[in-house]
């Protein structure tokens, strides 16, 4: 999942030498943050599309996430992970097994609303490369480079201020594009939904590291 592929660890200021990020694409990514911060409730339906190096498909995932305040859920093939703003389910849909941890809001995690605000000032070198038909790409360089990934381009809808799509390119050539196909900001999401229901999964082994 692209919330965890590209979670970084939270540093200070960019190392000296390293250069300075470029105030147009702070402009775009602070407008996405201060829209996304906004929103009540999102709904939101992703492809994530995998590659190698060589361009070849290594397969496709469609996906869900729901998010409301400091609670998610992401739904995506073979997998579910619920969060209801202390603790996180984590189900893998072919072991019937669900894992239950607490959630940490002093790690280095990424969640999905951290990925929609401003996990980028810290954690990344960005630059604005251009827009095409009003949309606006920001390519991201983590400052840590010890992570599996060099390089994650943004693509941002200039009149909505929302990520159209995410590229991830792994130091080993795999290419990860997550492209957010729907987005529903106006329909109320249960609180039911952000906590996992065992009575649903039949059988289900439950893990609880808390």
């Amino acid at each position: 999942l692209f919330f965890l592929t590209i979670a970084t660890a939270v540093t200070a200021q960019p190392p000296k030498g390293m250069g300075q990020s470029d105030p147009a694409a702070k402009k775009v990514l602070d407008g996405v943050s201060a829209k996304f911060k906004s929103f009540k409730s999102v709904t939101a339906k992703f492809l994530l599309k995998m590659e190698n190096g060589a361009g070849k498909s290594l397969g496709n995932k469609n996906g869900t996430v729901y998010m409301k305040g400091t609670k998610y859920r992401i739904s995506v093939t073979g997998q579910e992970i619920f969060c209801d703003g202390s603790n996180v389910w984590t189900y893998d849909k072919a072991s019937n097994e669900v894992t239950i941890t607490k959630l940490d809001p002093t790690n280095n995690t990424i969640t999905p609303q951290k990925l929609f605000t401003n996990f980028y000032d810290k954690d990344f070198l960005y630059k604005l490369n251009g827009e095409t038909k009003g949309i606006q790409e920001v390519e991201l360089t983590p400052i840590d480079k010890s992570k599996a990934f060099h390089k994650v381009l943004v693509s941002v809808n200039k009149a909505s201020q929302t990520i159209s799509s995410t590229k991830v390119f792994e130091k080993t050539g795999n290419r990860f594009t997550y492209s957010v196909n729907s987005m529903n900001t106006t329909s109320a999401v249960a609180d039911a939904q952000f906590v996992f229901d065992a009575k649903k999964y039949p059988g289900v082994e439950v893990v609880d590291l808390r």
